[in-house]
């Protein structure tokens, strides 16, 4: 079982985003666990208090060092567990990254929030500081629910059938190049006079991938021309 530790100030904020899906799935299960901490539970004062301005001045607050300590050592169950900071500073959260966190036992996730955590956190109990992408949300809450989601797809017996995690974009995390998925097409056969590629339903199979192919390359040229730049 992978188990999973959240370490939030909004606690209530996980109310539904892990009952659909292949998350239910996997904790119906019993693959996958995943508990939430509130922060302000290991506050050392009656206040609660979790943050506090920055030295050396600046606008907004950062989250002291001590209540994320106490809560991810309270959370801890394995000395190999995988603590992340989710910060928009980190490193882009990507494929390899979901794979490698598959395969811990436990993945303690602290979602930052405000002007970011206490460096101390990062440097001495953090495993990694991931960020999900080049633009800012609210706090780390959102991003853990892509982090647990990406990597619960490769935590095996989740998904139903495992051979369509390999077809996904950006499946192959060792591939030197990657490319976004191929266009998709269902029935109807034609709508609003817009026709299905004839390829599709040729039958030829090896046509179809040939087909497959070209048109990732395609999609890829038209919407991530960044992942050709290794070709």
């Amino acid at each position: 079982m992978l188990a999973f530790d959240i370490v939030t100030i909004f606690p209530e904020f996980f109310q539904g985003p892990f009952d659909f899906g292949i998350i239910r799935r996997g904790r119906e299960k019993g693959l996958v666990s995943i508990r939430i901490h509130d922060l302000r539970d290991s506050a050392p004062d009656r206040h609660r208090t979790v943050d506090d301005r920055p030295f050396g001045g600046g606008e907004g607050m950062v989250f002291k060092p001590e209540p994320i300590f106490r809560s991810v050592e309270a959370a801890r169950k394995t000395a190999q567990a995988e603590v992340v900071v989710l910060s928009a500073a980190g490193r882009r959260f990507n494929q390899a990254e979901a794979l490698r966190l598959s395969r811990a036992e436990q993945v303690i996730l602290v979602c930052g929030r405000y002007e970011g955590i206490d460096e101390r956190v990062i440097e001495h109990l953090a495993t990694a500081e991931i960020s999900i992408g080049d633009f800012i949300v609210s706090g780390g809450e959102i991003a853990a629910v892509v982090v647990v989601d990406a990597v619960t797809r490769y935590v095996p017996g989740v998904v139903g059938k495992e051979e369509s995690i390999l077809q996904d974009s950006f499946s192959d995390p060792a591939a030197e190049t990657q490319l976004v998925e191929h266009p998709h097409y269902t029935r109807p056969a034609e709508f609003r006079g817009w026709k299905v590629p004839e390829i599709l339903i040729s039958g030829d199979h090896e046509a179809v991938r040939e087909w497959r192919h070209e048109a990732a390359l395609r999609k890829t040229e038209r919407n991530r021309p960044d992942l050709l730049e290794k070709l």
